[in-house]
C-alpha cells in the first residue's frame, strides 16, 4: 500500500479564507464590488505598484496586456519556449505574429544574451518584436535589468509573465514593482503562491495603461465622464470606446485572494525553507538542483531538478513513472511551446531551441508546497534514490548556487 498520495502543489486554505469568502456571499456583492478592489490594493500595495488591475486569470491578463501595448496583427511578440502555452498563446490573440528566445541552461530563463543577439539580427532586416514577455520561470527573474535595457535601446514594450512569481524579489525589490517592466502578470490558480480560485492581476505604473486595462476587462466600456467622447447624459450613462471583454474577476474571488495575501509571506518562507532543504537532501544524487537568477530571491513555485541520464540506469519516463506510483504526483515544466502541434504549424521544429528541449528531456518538477511536510519530502527523496541510485564520486554532485 502506497503510504502517501503527495500532490505536485497544492493551495493552503484556512478557517479565515472561508469566513471571507462567506462574508462576500451574505453581502449586496457578489461581483463588480468593493473587494475587487480592496484584493488590487493588497498586491499592488505588497509589490510597491502604483495600479494593479485584477481579471479572471493570468491568460486574459495577458491578453489585455497586449492589447494595451498595441499589438495587433502583422507585430510581432517574442517570448521564452520554456514556459506554459498562454505565454505566447497572447501574441496570437491580437492576431501578432510568435517568435521565442532560447533559454539560459542555468537558470532556465530567457536567455538575455541570446536575446540581444536575436534584437541585433532583427533590426538589420526590420523584424523587430513590438512586445517581448519574461517570463519568471519557476518564481525567480529573469535578467530583468539587461532585458529593460533592450527594450529602451529597441523599443519593445516589456511585460514581465511573473504568474509563478508573486512575493518573489530581483535587485532587492518585489516582483511587480515595475522598476523594469511596463506590466507584471500575476496567476493566482490554486497551485500558485497564494490563491484567488481562479484569478490573474496586471501591474503596472503608467496611469494610462493602467485605465485601458480597467475597459478592455469590461467590454471596452467606461463610466468615467473624463473619458467619454461627449458629456455624460446622467449616472446611469457609459460608453463603449474600444472592442473589450468579460474578463472581470468576482467579488468571491477576490475575497478568497485577499485573505489569502495575508498569509503571504509565510508562504514564501516555507517554500524557501523546503527548497533549501531539498538542495541538502539531494546533494550525492546524479540530478542537478535549481541554480538561481543572480540579485534575483525565487518565489519557488516550482523545484524543478534536472537529472543526468547517462548515471542512471532508467529513462525520463522511467523515473517519471516510478514516482508517480509511488504516489508522488511529480509534473513536469514545461514542454517547450514551439513543439506544441499548433506551433509546429506556423514553422517550428525540432531543434529550433536546443536548451529548452534539452532542458525538457532532462526534467522533472517535485512536489512543492507550504502544506508538504517534512516527513513527506523525506519520502520524496527516499524514492528517488530507491529509483536513480547514489553516485558516489563528490565530481557529481551540484549544488544550489
Amino acid at each position: 500500500m502506497i503510504p502517501y498520495q503527495i500532490p505536485y502543489g497544492c493551495q493552503s486554505i484556512d478557517q479565515a479564507d472561508i469566513d471571507a469568502v462567506v462574508t462576500v456571499l451574505k453581502s449586496p456583492w457578489l461581483t463588480q464590488g468593493p473587494t475587487i478592489e480592496r484584493f488590487e490594493t493588497a498586491v499592488a500595495e505588497h509589490c510597491q505598484a502604483d495600479f494593479a488591475v485584477a481579471v479572471c486569470n493570468a491568460t486574459a491578463a495577458l491578453h489585455i496586456a497586449c492589447l494595451a501595448a498595441g499589438l495587433g496583427a502583422g507585430d510581432r511578440l517574442w517570448t521564452s519556449p520554456n514556459t506554459f502555452v498562454a505565454s505566447a498563446n497572447c501574441g496570437r490573440y491580437c492576431g501578432a505574429e510568435v517568435d521565442f528566445v532560447d533559454i539560459d541552461p542555468m537558470t532556465l530563463n530567457l536567455d538575455a544574451g541570446l536575446l540581444a543577439q536575436k534584437l541585433e539580427a532583427a533590426e538589420r532586416v526590420g523584424q523587430l518584436p513590438k512586445v517581448v514577455i519574461a517570463v519568471a520561470f519557476s518564481g525567480q527573474s529573469c535578467d530583468m535589468h539587461a532585458i529593460a535595457a533592450l527594450s529602451e535601446r529597441y523599443g519593445f514594450t516589456l511585460i514581465e509573465d511573473a504568474a509563478h512569481a508573486i512575493g518573489a524579489s530581483y535587485r532587492g525589490r518585489p516582483v511587480g514593482c515595475g522598476a523594469y517592466a511596463a506590466m507584471t502578470i500575476f496567476s493566482f490558480h490554486p497551485v500558485k503562491i497564494v490563491t484567488s480560485a481562479e484569478g490573474g492581476m496586471v501591474l503596472t505604473n503608467d496611469p494610462e495603461l493602467a485605465a485601458r486595462l480597467r475597459r478592455l476587462r469590461s467590454h471596452g466600456i467606461t463610466g468615467d465622464p473624463a473619458q467619454m467622447t461627449a458629456p455624460a447624459q446622467g449616472l446611469w450613462y457609459y460608453q463603449q470606446l474600444e472592442l473589450g471583454f468579460n474578463y472581470r474577476m468576482t467579488d468571491l474571488h477576490a475575497a478568497l485572494g485577499l485573505s489569502q495575501m495575508t498569509r503571504i509571506d509565510e508562504f514564501i518562507a516555507r517554500r524557501r525553507e523546503l527548497a533549501a532543504r531539498y538542495d541538502h537532501l539531494l546533494a550525492g544524487l546524479p540530478l542537478t538542483v535549481p541554480f538561481g537568477q543572480p540579485g534575483a530571491e525565487s518565489a519557488w513555485h516550482l523545484y524543478v531538478v534536472r537529472f543526468k541520464f547517462d548515471l542512471i540506469e532508467a529513462t525520463q519516463r522511467e523515473v517519471f513513472d516510478a514516482l508517480r506510483a509511488a504516489g508522488i504526483g511529480v509534473n513536469l515544466h514545461y514542454i517547450p511551446v514551439h513543439l506544441q502541434p499548433y506551433y509546429r504549424e506556423q514553422g517550428f521544429t525540432d531543434g529550433d531551441f536546443p536548451e529548452a528541449e534539452r532542458y525538457f528531456h532532462e526534467a522533472i518538477s517535485l512536489p512543492l508546497f507550504p502544506g508538504l511536510s517534512e516527513e513527506q519530502q523525506d519520502y520524496v527523496v527516499a524514492q528517488l534514490r530507491r529509483i536513480v541510485g547514489q553516485v558516489p564520486s563528490e565530481d557529481s554532485r551540484v549544488r544550489h548556487a
